[in-house]
């Protein structure tokens, strides 16, 4: 072998031995990460990308030390505020609705990934109400007025005969407390997301719609950083971002189905048999509830800024979804 082939080896053997170096070193020091949840969130069905990669091991794989922050005080609307801006977190999981909202109020947080894009919610109503008519006048349990649940909920209830006023509203925030309102007789009809309407359903309750008859594409709900701090854990995101899409993959993965349920299963609280049910309509041609590698839609946050507007919450002009988002880590990670 001449000097020059010889060369070309030893550089070969040279990147070879440098790169298992760097993965040695990112699995003995691995970057830590401060994620932020509510405590309705961490029990949900909007959990799941997050619970399967830690579940699965996929951020251990990419040499991060994801740590679940729960609950963080406040709930929803205080994520941004109280948890990113003092520092108690590093990213959080957040409905785009509260993100605009946030930032519109002057914070620097940003989406660096899409968590879920086209959430289902079934308005579930007592056993005895079998129409929309049947609510006149009835105690409806409603999410956050300023959230995009609350809001495809008024136009599934206008579009069926039921303007504002010509119901009782009562604020529930997340899926769990909605039920609990329902089953105890409080409330008439409630707003419900999986697997908890599924449940509602086996006990007799009525299925009177859901939220995507009424809404088109949308990008619900996203990981939020500072951009500040994202700029300056930029390694710590890509890895974040690289293990999320992993996720994706692996719930869709059909030899994966066994493990997916289980994890729905534990998460929620639900029977093994509803979180299938719940794993079925997600996969449904069309539902598209999931990204595909946490890629974030843009034309789903316009969709969510046009909710807004339509419900008095954004003045025009109307701010673009770039403001919202920095796609450099899903970029960076070879998602988008």
């Amino acid at each position: 072998m001449n000097k020059r082939v010889w060369r070309i080896v030893a550089r070969g053997l040279g990147a070879v031995g440098a790169a298992l170096c760097a993965m040695h070193s990112a699995a003995a020091q691995p970057l830590t990460l401060r994620y932020g949840q509510d405590w309705s969130s961490a029990h949900s069905i909007f959990s799941l990308p997050i619970s399967v990669a830690q579940r699965e091991g996929l951020f251990r794989r990419e040499g991060l030390n994801v740590q679940i922050v729960i609950p963080v005080p406040g709930g929803s609307d205080r994520m941004v505020f109280d948890a990113l801006n003092k520092g108690w977190i590093d990213v959080t999981h957040i409905a785009t609705a509260f993100l605009i909202r946030a930032v519109m109020k002057g914070s620097d947080a940003v989406a660096v990934d899409a968590e879920f894009k086209n959430p289902i919610y079934s308005l579930i109503a007592k056993p005895t109400i079998k129409s929309y008519a049947d609510l006149k006048g009835k105690l409806i349990g409603l999410a956050d007025e300023q959230g995009s649940i609350a809001i495809s909920m008024r136009r599934l209830l206008a579009k069926h005969g039921l303007p504002r006023g010509s119901f009782g509203v009562k604020t529930e925030a997340g899926t769990p407390q909605r039920l609990y309102c329902l089953l105890h007789g409080n409330c008439d009809a409630v707003v419900l997301g999986q697997p908890q309407d599924l449940q509602a359903l086996a006990q007799g309750y009525s299925l009177l719609g859901r939220s995507d008859e009424v809404v088109p594409d949308l990008l619900y709900t996203v990981t939020a950083a500072r951009r500040e701090w994202a700029e300056a854990h930029r390694e710590a995101v890509v890895r974040y971002v690289r293990a999320t899409a992993d996720a994706f993959a692996f719930i869709r993965d059909p030899a994966n189905r066994g493990k997916v349920i289980a994890d729905i299963a534990v998460t929620t609280g639900c029977s093994a048999a509803i979180a299938g049910q719940t794993l079925d309509l997600f996969n449904e041609p069309g539902r598209d509830v999931l990204p595909k590698r946490g890629e974030i839609d843009l034309k789903g946050f316009q969709q969510v800024i046009a909710m807004l507007a339509e419900s008095g919450l954004l003045k025009p002009p109307l701010p673009q979804p770039e403001r919202f988002v920095n796609l450099q880590y899903l970029k960076a990670a070879g998602v988008q």
